[in-house]
């Protein structure tokens, strides 16, 4: 199974892109700004979206996705995602103020987008391939995801701070290959991602001394404008870890 990563940065310029994950050809996990470089054939190709919560920088993309090619799709975009991050869509984008409502577009009966309700410990199976919804720690209701097939497994952690029923989880999945977790912050704004509920390089060490699975790691949302020094954190105390930085349009086998 291939992931190719659309976006990985926490933020935007000097060609970052934001969070969005492409699972074969049909399945975003999240639709930030990187799903503004696929085609139109690609997006009209994708059926299913996960999101993992609803700040914009996970969003993004979504509304203006739906506006071009729903109306070349034979059936609706579905999104995936927590009740609360689905009621934040609703009011706040999907609102007729912002943008419209394309669960009522071009009419109720046919839309061009729907939503899923999905929570915490549920798997949605799609074909050969299976999303769990795992719990995140951050300032909105959030989720993690553990992508699998019958070859093995990957665990993106989304948005988080601390979680220790986040390491439950992954510590559980016997054939653990691949391990995505955010940091977004350096040492030095420790204080800012506490409160953001984002990891910096200390808390991403405590945090993979939780791990008992020995999967490739890749850190990703590390902030632009710093991340040479969050870099260079990462490997001053995370280094006894194999962890590697994610980078924008990179392909992860699993």
């Amino acid at each position: 199974m291939q992931l190719r990563v659309l976006g990985c940065s926490g933020g935007i310029g000097a060609a970052a892109r934001t969070t969005s994950f492409l699972l074969g050809e049909d399945i975003l996990i999240d639709a930030g700004t990187g799903v503004m470089d696929l085609s139109v054939d690609q997006l009209a190709a994708i059926d299913h979206v996960f999101l993992t919560h609803s700040h914009l920088d996970h969003i993004a993309s979504l509304p203006l996705m739906v506006d071009s090619v729903g109306s070349i799709r034979s059936r609706p975009l579905t999104i995936h995602a927590l009740p609360e991050t689905i009621t934040a869509l609703k009011t706040h984008i999907f609102n007729w103020v912002i943008w419209p409502d394309f669960t009522e577009i071009p009419h109720y009966d046919r839309p061009w987008m729907r939503f899923e309700p999905i929570v915490v410990g549920q798997t949605v199976t799609l074909g050969h391939r299976a999303i769990r919804a795992l719990a995140a720690s951050h300032t909105v209701p959030a989720l993690a995801f553990h992508i699998y097939h019958s070859g093995g497994s990957l665990v993106f952690s989304g948005d988080t701070g601390p979680n220790d029923e986040f390491w439950r989880n992954v510590n559980a999945v016997n054939d653990l290959k691949v391990l995505i977790i955010e940091t977004a912050f350096s040492n030095r704004e420790a204080d800012l991602a506490v409160t953001a509920k984002h990891l910096f390089p200390i808390q991403l060490a405590d945090e993979l001394g939780k791990l008992q699975r020995e999967p490739v790691i890749y850190i990703t949302h590390l902030k632009p404008s710093d991340a040479q020094r969050i870099g260079h954190e990462i490997q001053a105390w995370a280094g006894r870890f194999d962890t590697r930085l994610l980078a924008g349009a990179q392909v992860i086998e699993f």
